[in-house]
């Protein structure tokens, strides 16, 4: 009796463990293997591997708080947003070949440029306008933010299975011949 409980109850960890979403990193290899167009991204469902901490200084007479909480750091208010890792966000735009804007909040405004870094297989990362010793800078809502080079790693995730799901249809054209 007491092996039969053990034995479901095995059963039942390994059954609900196939059936959980299995977020897998988000790499050129994958897009290439699947030559995903602008409008199947649109469909895909991106997660953000780890946190991201956007944050600025907020200088005096500054009245415009974008959506991030005020703080004061070594006596200079700073205004910081967080990103935790696991959030959903959605593919808006690419710019340009290798480059896609996620937004993980409300507003087409709201975005982070990712793409694929090939010191780590090709994974989609957080990409910054500039990099500078162990700070980069981004654009988020129109403002400039800094972030940590730690920053740098946070990459996108997708569930393989479900974006596997994303149907693309594609013909061959035949060709014709004078007749």
């Amino acid at each position: 009796m007491k092996n039969t409980r053990l034995f479901l109850l095995a059963f039942g960890v390994l059954l609900f463990a196939s059936c959980s979403d299995r977020l897998v990193p988000f790499t050129q290899d994958l897009y290439e293997e699947y030559r995903w167009t602008d409008e199947d991204l649109q469909k895909i469902q991106f997660y953000l591997s780890q946190d991201i901490l956007l944050y600025r200084t907020i200088k005096s007479g500054e009245t415009e708080i974008t959506r991030g909480e005020i703080k004061i750091r070594d006596g200079v208010k700073v205004e910081e947003i967080v990103i935790p890792a696991g959030t959903p966000g959605v593919f808006l735009f690419s710019p340009k070949a290798n480059r896609m804007a996620i937004s993980f909040e409300d507003g087409d405004k709201y975005f982070l440029m990712f793409g694929p870094n090939e010191k780590l297989d090709g994974r989609y990362v957080l990409l910054a306008d500039k990099w500078e010793k162990h700070q980069g800078t981004v654009t988020y809502g129109g403002s400039w933010y800094k972030v940590d080079a730690s920053d740098a790693f946070a990459g996108l995730m997708v569930n393989l299975k479900r974006a596997r799901k994303v149907q693309v249809k594609r013909r061959v054209a035949e060709g014709r011949t004078i007749e």
